[in-house]
């Protein structure tokens, strides 16, 4: 069929095919965005790279933040032959491949770099098997992982890498990856501000994910238009959340919700909620996890926060989603502004701690019943004052082991309902020291 581009027009015919993002890779550790902690002048690779430590390491951070790319940018400047390999679709047999042609390389005098996307899918065996390598310098490991390493890596690994760790993207560093993207094709992309400032948050922190975003842009834009921030969600549709149900996204937001709620700002607590649900979370989930503020955080304090909680489960598991939703953000705002105790936890912790270390002790025989003649023959029941009875519905008896002596476990707050129970238990402790109780 002959050159239908030319020698020039094919090699700019498979440039555009290329992905934006892959011709857009940095060729050295300072065109580097948003890693300036570790690529930058003073940061942490910079300085191994002066004083020729590089050692096996350990990249933690979200997707699209670099990992892949400045563990290549390591290799060319250590003069290593790079290796990838993605622990999705490696197993045993290819690992020992690897290694194998990484000893004979090095029998050639040339060193391996081996980079394993996604270390953490890993078994524990598999994790083992690095070791050996890692020991005896056939290979330098650069293990790349969104999940917490000390979490899904073990301690072995762990002591024999470095971990380091890669930021999500800040707009401004996600600003610059497009500025940089509008140099290269020699277009701007077709928005007024407030769409790039949408268009950077919408890349949730992930450089990959705004130059694919780009792409799509200048795609699907017509001739002469200019989008704003409207018309832009219109165009590419809302980028779903970086959030891995099962992993850190998961953990680390229920714990930020946990942490406003406690922390009585229901602001933050919807922000969080809203972000839980757009990403996929089970709404029973979270529901469960309010029942349980309810309970931890909140208390007696207004006993009402577990009713409402747990009519928010009731009320979701009748409408469903999107509806029923409505009902949890109702519980998460109640739980969020309800005056706070964590009183009843703590007595509770107390109280079995009290168990564990004295769970032999009998009941005081005044408060077992004694259904046979022997058993009221041994004094099982004898001396026991019917509270209702008593003066004040209360007889101020000591309901406590004998051996174990009365303790106090429960110390209300001076907060919401819970003011109300201190004064009771006040008045009650004034009572049973009256009436030798105490």
């Amino acid at each position: 069929m002959g050159d239908l581009f030319g020698a020039g027009g094919a090699a700019q015919a498979m440039e555009g095919v290329r992905p934006l993002a892959d011709r857009m890779r940095p060729q050295t550790l300072g065109e580097v965005i948003g890693q300036e902690h570790l690529t930058g002048p003073n940061g942490m690779l910079t300085r191994m790279l002066e004083a020729d430590s590089l050692g096996s390491m350990v990249f933690w951070g979200p997707p699209g933040t670099g990992k892949t790319t400045v563990a290549r940018l390591l290799a060319g400047r250590t003069g290593t032959h790079f290796e990838q390999i993605s622990a999705i679709f490696s197993g045993v047999a290819d690992l020992k491949k690897v290694f194998e042609t990484a000893r004979h390389r090095r029998s050639n005098g040339v060193t391996t770099l081996l980079f394993v996307d996604e270390i953490h899918r890993f078994n524990r065996a598999q994790l083992d098997s690095f070791l050996p390598v890692m020991e005896d310098g056939t290979i330098t490991l650069i293990g790349a992982t969104t999940e917490n390493p000390s979490f899904e890596l073990n301690a072995a690994l762990l002591s024999r890498a470095r971990v380091l760790t890669f930021h999500a993207l800040d707009e401004d560093a996600i600003i610059r990856i497009l500025e940089r993207a509008e140099e290269l094709e020699g277009r701007v992309l077709p928005l007024d501000d407030s769409a790039r400032a949408t268009l950077a948050a919408m890349a949730d922190g992930d450089g990959r994910a705004a130059l694919t975003l780009a792409e799509e842009i200048w795609r699907t834009a017509r001739p002469g238009e200019i989008l704003d921030a409207a018309r832009l969600a219109d165009v590419i549709q809302r980028r779903a959340p970086i959030y891995d149900k099962g992993q850190d996204g998961h953990y680390n937001l229920i714990s930020a919700l946990h942490k406003s709620v406690r922390g009585s700002d229901p602001d933050a607590a919807l922000y969080y909620l809203a972000r839980m649900l757009a990403g996929g979370e089970d709404p029973l989930f979270i529901v469960r996890r309010l029942i349980r503020m309810a309970v931890e955080d909140i208390g007696m304090a207004d006993p009402q926060a577990l009713l409402v909680a747990n009519a928010a489960k009731d009320a979701y598991q009748m409408l469903g989603s999107p509806e029923g939703e409505l009902a949890i953000a109702q519980a998460c705002v109640h739980v969020a502004t309800a005056p706070k105790s964590n009183a009843l936890y703590v007595a509770f912790k107390a109280a079995q701690d009290a168990a564990r270390r004295h769970g032999s002790l009998p009941p005081p025989k005044i408060i077992l019943n004694a259904p046979t003649a022997l058993m009221k023959s041994e004094g099982y029941g004898d001396g026991y004052r019917y509270d209702h009875d008593e003066p004040d519905a209360f007889s101020g008896q000591d309901y406590f082991p004998e051996r174990l002596g009365r303790q106090s476990f429960y110390r209300p707050v001076d907060r919401g309902f819970e003011r109300e129970v201190k004064k009771r238990l006040d008045y009650w402790a004034r009572l049973r020291s009256e009436r030798g109780g105490a």
